[in-house]
C-alpha cells in the first residue's frame, strides 16, 4: 500500500479558494469498516453548502475537512469484525456520522483515491451501471421522500419538481416504477429527459405556471424551495402531502390550505442502498450523469454543481481510473 495518497481538502469557509488537493497519509480503519479505493465519487448540493459556510449550525465540521459523501469502488481491506465484504468487492456507499464524531458531524472523505468506510454504509455496486456513486444520496433521498416519508401508493398522483436533477431524476423513475401518476417539472430543454424517466405530465417551469396544469396532487416532491414550494400548497388535494428537502415548510401556509407538509434530512444505509443497487441491474433505475471530472479538477466539479445547470449527476473520477 502507498504511503500517501490523494485526498481533497477544506481548510477554510467561504468559497473554493479554501478547497485543495494534496497527499495525506492512507486512512486506518477501525474493526467494523473496510478500506475502499475509490473509482467515483458524487458531487450533491451538500458538498458546496459545506464549503460556503453556511450550514456549520447543522453540520459543523472541523477543518481541515474531507470532502466527498457519495462513492464507488473496490474493497482493499476489511477490519476484523468485517464478515461479509472481502478484497476486490465492488461496493458504493454513502458516509455518514460516525460514532464519537457528535451530533450533525457530516463524515465526509469520497473525494479521494481511498476511503474509510462502515460498512453498514455500503452495498454491493450494480453490475449493469458503471456509474453506481451516483445513487446513495440522492436515489436515497428520493426514496425516502416518497415512500418512507411520503407513503407513496400506486394509483397516487405525484409532482416532483427539477425533475433532471439528481434527486428529481431518480424519483421520476422510482415514483413510475411504484404505478404513480407522474408530473414533472425542468426547463424546456430537459423535457425530453423526463419523458424518457417515465414522467406522464412534464411542465417547462420558465413558460407555464405548473398551479395551472396540474390539480388534486397526493405528494409534491420540493427539491427547489422558495416560491415554488409557497405555490405548491395549492396544487395539493385536501391532506395531501408537500415533502421539502431544502427549507422547513410554512406550517401556517400548509394548514391553511388544508394539507400537510414535511421538511427531513437524507440519511442512508446499506440495505436501502442494496435495493436501489437491485433495481439498477433490473433496467429499472438510471443514473443521468452530467459529466464526470477527474480528481484533480474537483474544483472545477464543484463550481459546475454549484452553476445549478447541472442535469443529473456530477461524478468526480480516480485520476488512475481515468487513464485506465
Amino acid at each position: 500500500m502507498v504511503p500517501n495518497v490523494k485526498a481533497i481538502l477544506l481548510k477554510e469557509y467561504g468559497g473554493l479558494d479554501g478547497v485543495f488537493l494534496e497527499e495525506v497519509p492512507v486512512p486506518d480503519i477501525a474493526p467494523n469498516e473496510v478500506l475502499i479505493r475509490v473509482k467515483e465519487a458524487a458531487v450533491n448540493p451538500l458538498e458546496v453548502k459545506l464549503i460556503s459556510g453556511h450550514l456549520q449550525a447543522y453540520f459543523p465540521l472541523a477543518l481541515p475537512y474531507h470532502l466527498g459523501t457519495d462513492l464507488a469502488g473496490s474493497i482493499t481491506r476489511a477490519g476484523a469484525l468485517v464478515s461479509r465484504w472481502r478484497e476486490g468487492d465492488q461496493v458504493i456507499g454513502m458516509l455518514e456520522p460516525g460514532p464519537g464524531l457528535g451530533a450533525g458531524f457530516c463524515r465526509g472523505g469520497a473525494f479521494a483515491e481511498f476511503v474509510a468506510v462502515p460498512a453498514h454504509q455500503i452495498a454491493a455496486a450494480p453490475a449493469a451501471s458503471k456509474h453506481g456513486a451516483g445513487l446513495p444520496i440522492a436515489a436515497g433521498t428520493a426514496w425516502q421522500a416518497l415512500f418512507e416519508i411520503g407513503g407513496l401508493r400506486s394509483g397516487q398522483r405525484v409532482l416532483i419538481h427539477a425533475g433532471a436533477g439528481g434527486v428529481g431524476s431518480f424519483a421520476i423513475q422510482l415514483a413510475k416504477r411504484a404505478g404513480a401518476h407522474v408530473s414533472a417539472t425542468a426547463s424546456a430543454n430537459n423535457l425530453e429527459l423526463l419523458r424518457e424517466l417515465g414522467a406522464d405530465v412534464v411542465i417547462d417551469y420558465r413558460a407555464v405556471d405548473f398551479g395551472q396544469t396540474v390539480q388534486d396532487m397526493d405528494l409534491v416532491l420540493d427539491t427547489v424551495g422558495g416560491d415554488t414550494q409557497t405555490r405548491s400548497f395549492k396544487v395539493l388535494r385536501q391532506g395531501g402531502l408537500l415533502v421539502t428537502i431544502v427549507s422547513p415548510p410554512d406550517k401556517a401556509l400548509a394548514d391553511q390550505h388544508g394539507v400537510r407538509a414535511l421538511w427531513f434530512a437524507n440519511s442512508s444505509n446499506g440495505a436501502r442502498l442494496g435495493l436501489l443497487s437491485a433495481l439498477c441491474d433490473e433496467g429499472a433505475l438510471r443514473v443521468v450523469v452530467d459529466r464526470i471530472f477527474p480528481l484533480s479538477e474537483t474544483k472545477a466539479a464543484l463550481a459546475h454543481s454549484a452553476s445549478g445547470h447541472a442535469k443529473g449527476k456530477i461524478l468526480i473520477a480516480n485520476d488512475q481510473e481515468q487513464q485506465s
